[in-house]
């Protein structure tokens, strides 16, 4: 990827990883997004590193649980 496609794509606003699969495990971990009950509350108010740590760890979460990230 060349570096001003890099640059372009870091200063794009991180999409909301929900699938519309809102269920939360005992953990309060959506099985749809693997986000977290307060990563999900405080999403609108994220600033745009702040979502893609959000992004980031909700990845984690779905492989650490066997899945594959969409």
């Amino acid at each position: 990827m060349s570096d001003e496609k890099a640059a372009g794509k870091e200063n794009r606003e991180p999409s909301s990883p929900c699938i519309s699969v809102c269920l939360l495990n005992d953990e309060d971990v959506c099985l749809g997004c693997y986000r977290n009950a307060a990563e999900i509350t405080d999403w609108f108010m994220a600033t745009q590193e702040e979502k893609r740590d959000i992004l980031s760890r909700a990845r984690e979460r779905r492989l650490e649980d066997g899945g594959v990230w969409l």
